[in-house]
């Protein structure tokens, strides 16, 4: 039993972790290195320390409460978890729905199985983890070797491409391109690191693994810094391997850059590797876009929480057909990025409310006044990220 609860720690890290290393993640990473060259790599330093603040600040909040996060909106506000939770569905489904998109398109690249195809396998194979009688160990099992994975992948790739390492140093810490001109960049990695769903993923796992109150604080605190330092790590790694090939002068595909960097960059088993670590994303954002979708309903409904392997299973189900019948849904992908603009500030916002109310985290518990000006700052910066991505909204409509 403590093994398993160890190993739980691990795997609240990579359910976070890889939640938030989806294809969108790839995409977006090569995009902006391609954009911006060495300095994006002050993008991803800037955007980490402000996703470590949301993320200690609602680990800690949640696992002391020992409340998920719809709990603790229901307390401050009642009603206001169901809302929180509305938020967080739709945004998962219709994420996943990408998601599975991905995974299609990874075993296209890797395999050249038809995309058709590739939907149903991507959707089967997460429907699997799920399927076994202790569906949440097979679960951290499968996002430790595909989170493990991918990073050995794109290391591998990193070799070949020799990426200009002084350059990259150089412009991480004095950007060349001027760091007004990265404010955007910073802002968008923040929500695809830490936006929506993914806040949560790795405390609802603690919390279902038994890791709360004052006294679990230290271990909690190491898988949360542990979760947000793996997602960093492929960052980082995505982040040399294109700078190797941008760095020669060559530009990337506008339409697929993190593919065409890897072909580019090692001929066409870098091809390979880049559908392996595309799958790899997919099929782990999958799993945890749906594990965590879930967590949300269970404590708002006796029938979810009666069944809540057999919902989370009908959630990837719902997924992968809407992806292979209705195919990419663009709209919905817009809207749905835009109300992820607004949850992470109201999901933070409530957190933070809550450590200061003892009738939530009792009375012996004082959260630290650091993390908490941190938190309030994050707020404000994710506030103005949800009100711009309305705008864009509202234009995109008009």
């Amino acid at each position: 039993m403590a093994s398993n609860k160890k190993s739980a720690l691990l795997g609240a890290a990579f359910i976070m972790a890889t939640s938030a290393i989806g294809p969108g993640f790839l995409t977006q990473t090569a995009r902006f290195t391609g954009d911006f060259g060495g300095s994006f790599g002050f993008v991803i330093i800037s955007s980490i320390v402000l996703a470590l603040i949301v993320q200690l600040n609602v680990w800690r909040i949640l696992t002391v409460s020992g409340l998920r996060g719809q709990d603790i909106a229901n307390k401050i506000l009642p009603g206001l978890g169901y809302v929180l939770a509305i938020l967080i569905v739709l945004g998962g489904l219709v994420f996943n729905i990408g998601n599975v998109g991905g995974g299609a398109l990874g075993f296209n690249t890797l395999l050249g199985i038809p995309t058709w195809l590739g939907y149903f396998l991507a959707g089967g194979l997460a429907i699997l983890i799920f399927l076994f009688k202790n569906a949440m160990q097979a679960m951290d099992r499968f996002t430790k070797l595909l989170g493990g994975l991918m990073i050995a992948v794109i290391f591998i790739v990193i070799l070949i491409v020799n990426p200009p390492y002084g350059e990259a140093l150089k412009e991480t810490i004095i950007p060349s391109a001027g760091i007004s001109n990265l404010f955007n960049a910073i802002l968008t990695l923040l929500g695809g690191t830490v936006g929506g769903y993914i806040t949560f993923a790795g405390a609802h796992r603690l919390i279902d693994a038994g890791y709360t109150g004052r006294e679990n604080l230290d271990h909690v605190t190491k898988s949360s810094v542990m979760g947000i330092s793996i997602a960093t790590i492929v960052r980082v790694f995505l982040f040399l391997a294109v700078l190797g090939v941008v760095s020669t002068g060559l530009v990337l595909d506008a339409a697929n850059p993190a593919a065409d960097a890897f072909k580019q960059g090692a001929g066409e088993i870098g091809y390979r590797f880049f559908g392996l670590v595309l799958l790899s994303a997919a099929l782990t954002s999958i799993v945890g876009a749906a594990y965590t979708s879930v967590t949300f309903l269970k404590t708002l409904s006796t029938t979810v929480a009666k069944n809540e392997k057999l919902v989370t299973i009908l959630f990837i189900l719902i997924s992968t057909v809407i992806m292979a019948f209705v195919g990419q849904p663009a709209n919905l992908l817009v809207i749905a990025g835009a109300l992820n603009g607004l949850i992470l500030p109201l999901t933070l916002g409530i957190c933070l409310i809550a450590s200061q109310k003892t009738s939530i985290m009792g009375v012996d518990y004082k959260h630290p006044k650091w993390l908490l000006i941190l938190g309030i700052v994050v707020v404000l910066i994710t506030a103005y990220l949800g009100i711009s991505s309305l705008q864009n909204l509202g234009q995109l409509f008009a």
